[in-house]
């Protein structure tokens, strides 16, 4: 994509312009109360660029049929144009074969799928499904009730005062049962902790069990890649890296895919339907059943290829420095109480509390300022009661995010101390 990063020296990362990429986001063109808004809910889902959009446009416009059914050429066109965002979407993550990419509606289905279909098949008395203290509640209530079903154990890798996992108690967990699982977030969506995913992949192939790594906090954020990590499962969505909502993406390893069961029921993931056996059709289809979000799957492809075009690296790097001025800023406020781990340790993600004021009263008063944060528990209410709070404000970056919108919420910040504290 010409001109989105500067040319730099070959030994330096290529450098992010986000007010030029803000450009392709039409909802900061609008202007309320003379000014754009500061939106810091990145981590909860992204804005969309036009690129995205007029994809799709043209896609509803002059692909648009039912993938892999029709032989007419406007179904073939739409056929690739789905097959061809799953060849970016493998691509993107590094996968070996573009056939262990599952489209799915979400992360969450996506985790469901894995929970379900291969836990359902392998967990009993006796083993054990670890999780981490840090997980949203789609890689932790999955596990929880599949756990329940199966009579396995379901445990937890606590974390630390500074929201980091205490990898000591990998030990003590071994010795609880027959390790199957382990289930982890590669960055929190509550604090921005970095999991060392590696690390525990390899203790949990030492066990004998799979690695699932939810990573819908990190794939839009940098370079992702199930080979290095050496997980057996990968999911993230479409929604926070820029594309449409109502699609995600399984990564799987082949052998352990081919070997679950399936999921959903129903047509295209059928081979053959009789009165009295059923067989199943080829990965990835085997667990794509009824027709797909087609034209999300093709918005999916486009925002992996936006974001790829920026390059990881830059908005890694863009994320981190503004982090860094946030953390600043926000660690001069006296009535502000900043949760999580050191800057140099986490992602673009801040969650705060105010003292004396609820999370929900902070954002309706930053949104009179016209500064968009979420506040809540996040979907990580176990974290939320490891920190002794019911509920945080959460400020969180992306590729499109400024300094200025720091300094518009540390201002709002005044005025809600002003007002409520």
């Amino acid at each position: 994509m010409p001109g989105y990063h500067e040319a730099m020296a070959v030994t330096t990362a290529p450098a992010l312009d986000a007010h030029r990429l803000r450009a392709d986001f039409a909802v900061f063109d609008e202007i309320v109360d003379g000014r754009p808004v500061a939106y810091l809910d990145s981590a909860s889902s992204t804005q969309k660029p036009r690129q995205v959009l007029d994809r799709m446009r043209h896609f509803y416009e002059h692909e648009y049929a039912n993938v892999h059914r029709g032989v007419y050429r406007l179904a073939e066109r739409a056929t690739e144009g789905y097959e061809s965002a799953r060849r970016t979407v493998a691509a993107f993550v590094n996968a070996p074969s573009e056939r262990e990419v599952i489209f799915t509606r979400s992360t969450t289905e996506a985790l469901n799928l894995v929970a379900y279909a291969w836990g359902l098949d392998n967990l009993g008395p006796g083993d054990v499904v670890v999780v981490s203290e840090l997980e949203h509640h789609a890689n932790f209530v999955p596990w929880q009730y599949v756990a329940s079903r199966t009579g396995a154990s379901f445990r937890h890798i606590p974390i630390d005062d500074a929201g980091e996992l205490q990898l000591e108690a990998l030990e003590t967990l071994a010795g609880e049962g027959t390790i199957k699982v382990v289930a982890t977030g590669l960055i929190s969506n509550s604090l921005g902790t970095i999991n060392p995913v590696e690390r525990i992949a390899a203790w949990a192939h030492e066990q004998g069990a799979i690695m699932v790594v939810d990573a819908a906090q990190a794939a839009p954020h940098r370079a992702v890649d199930v080979q290095a990590l050496g997980c057996d499962f990968l999911a993230f969505s479409s929604h926070k890296l820029c594309g449409p909502s109502g699609v995600g993406a399984l990564w799987g390893r082949r052998d352990l895919l081919e070997a679950m069961s399936p999921f959903n029921l129903g047509g295209e993931m059928i081979r053959s339907v009789g009165l009295d056996r059923t067989t199943f059709n080829e990965l990835p289809y085997k667990f794509e059943a009824g027709t797909p979000a087609i034209a999300e799957a093709v918005g999916f492809g486009a925002a992996v290829d936006y974001v790829s075009a920026v390059g990881l690296e830059a908005i890694e790097r863009h994320e981190h420095e503004i982090t860094v001025y946030a953390m600043g800023r926000l660690g001069e406020l006296g009535f502000v109480r900043l949760f999580g781990p050191p800057v140099e340790r986490r992602a673009g993600i801040i969650s705060f509390a105010v003292e004396g004021v609820h999370p929900h009263d902070v954002a309706q008063v930053l949104d009179w300022e016209g500064v968009a944060v979420r506040a809540g528990h996040h979907c990580t209410q176990p974290l939320m009661a490891r920190l002794g709070v019911a509920a945080t404000t959460r400020a969180s970056f992306y590729l499109y995010s400024l300094p200025e919108e720091v300094d518009r919420l540390v201002d709002g910040l005044h005025k809600v101390k002003r007002s409520l504290g």
